[in-house]
């Protein structure tokens, strides 16, 4: 097992920038690379998440995971055990040291790192897989602060290496229909939108169930903000095509007062129970107004500690129709039967249909958060032997990350809108749609 990174691998690690993939264009053609070649992958951060990526990807034809990193051995050891039974093989460990993961990122036999560690380590980790040649992916959000979005927006520019956020509500079948629908034009130009992330998570993702802090809970205890945008606004991005014909312009988030946590603490254990007397900075729900540079608007909640069944909320407004999530309908001007009525989403979904969907194999709706996991994975991995671009490039990754750091900035000075940084340069104005896109 390896504990520590050597001078050797560091120096590769520095100059990994001029000496790996060094992508020269945003897209290389697949046909260059062997469609036979098996994929070599690391994991840093071996908890449950990072343990079923690994599980997914073991079961793969032609991929291979060679390494594994965590902080806490047992968990590695028993990542080795699942891979060796599903595999035929045991990674190799880096364990116990806080930069085991920088010996991991420079093993001259891996293609790609993921990374599902703590938020805030994101960044810093892909940066480091990147400068060492490797693709990466990180789970959600890819970082926590604005300088971190520019740390992997220039470690990819500077490298030529690719980068992936993981958010597989990108990928749902729905979402996916209606990216579909909307290229197709049904709705016409695309005017508002609105989505959320309402999931009740206070009693088993912040907090154990017998009340103990879990690694997220500081981030409640620390800051006032939307902690968790990305499955809002993944979706979203394409359908408004963000960065690919308009972009960010403004955030502007407000607050309640923060509530829901005490109550839970006080409800399930007591008054006296520390959580129930504890301060929260973060408010229960959070309300942020995105305006894009067209003038556009997108209405996003964070909603993640009152009492609720799940919900995303996602409903999308054009000039020739209206999509609502919620109920799974949809009116389409001079289509749909009856003028005003809603009618039923199904139909348009089978019409719609993503490819990625249809040609997917029979039962991948019983794996991971109904499939989406497995198919995000997926198109990660032919990214990675085609040597091409991520489906989910580092400027929409950063985009959907940023409403973190922007919606802080606008709750902490009342509400006032906050510029968002232009990640592309500019490029926006020209870059076409490429998440998802069918011939």
């Amino acid at each position: 097992m390896s504990t520590k990174i050597g001078r050797r691998q560091m120096l590769k690690l520095t100059t990994a920038a001029t000496t790996g993939l060094a992508l020269s264009t945003p897209h290389v053609r697949a046909a260059e690379a062997d469609p036979a070649r098996v994929v070599r992958v690391g994991i840093v951060g071996m908890g449950g998440r990072g343990t079923h990526h690994m599980q997914l990807l073991c079961r793969m034809d032609g991929v291979q995971v060679r390494a594994v990193c965590d902080v806490v051995p047992e968990r590695a050891q028993r990542a080795r055990t699942i891979a060796d039974e599903l595999q035929g093989t045991r990674p190799e460990a880096y364990v116990g040291d806080p930069e085991a993961y920088l010996a991991l990122c420079v093993r001259d036999d891996l293609d790609a790192v993921i990374i599902a560690t703590t938020w805030d380590q994101h960044a810093t980790m892909a940066v480091a897989a990147m400068k060492a040649g490797k693709y990466a992916a990180s789970e959600v959000p890819c970082a926590v602060t604005i300088e971190q979005c520019w740390d992997l927006v220039r470690a990819r520019e500077a490298t030529g290496v690719p980068f992936m956020m993981l958010e597989n509500w990108s990928f749902r079948r729905d979402n996916l229909a209606m990216l579909n629908l909307i290229r197709k034009g049904l709705l016409g130009e695309m005017v508002h939108c609105h989505c959320a992330h309402s999931h009740e998570c206070i009693s088993h993702w912040f907090f154990d169930r017998q009340g103990n802090d879990r690694w997220p809970a500081r981030f409640l205890i620390e800051y006032n903000r939307d902690q968790y945008p990305t499955h809002s606004l993944g979706p979203v991005l394409s359908w408004m095509d963000i960065n690919c014909g308009d972009a960010f312009a403004t955030v502007a988030s407000t607050a309640t007062p923060s509530r829901g946590i005490n109550t839970y603490f006080a409800r399930t254990f007591g008054p006296d129970h520390p959580g129930a007397k504890r301060t929260y900075a973060q408010g229960d729900i959070v309300t942020s107004i995105v305006r894009t540079q067209k003038g556009r608007t997108i209405v996003v909640n964070y909603d993640m500690q009152l009492p609720r069944p799940y919900d995303n909320r996602w409903m999308i407004q054009g000039t020739l129709g209206i999509y609502r999530e919620a109920g799974e309908v949809i009116y389409v001007l001079g289509r749909s039967p009856r003028k005003h009525e809603w009618e039923p989403f199904a139909p348009y979904q089978a019409e719609f249909d993503h490819g990625w969907w249809k040609n997917a194999g029979p039962g991948v709706e019983e794996v991971g958060h109904g499939g989406t996991d497995l198919i995000e994975l997926e198109e990660f991995v032919r990214a990675v032997r085609g040597r091409t671009e991520t489906p989910i490039d580092v400027y929409d990754s950063v985009t959907m990350s940023v409403l973190i750091p922007l919606s802080e900035r606008s709750i902490a000075r009342d509400g006032v809108p906050i510029e968002c940084p232009d990640f592309t340069d500019g490029r926006w104005k020209t870059r076409k749609p490429a998440f998802g896109v069918e011939s």
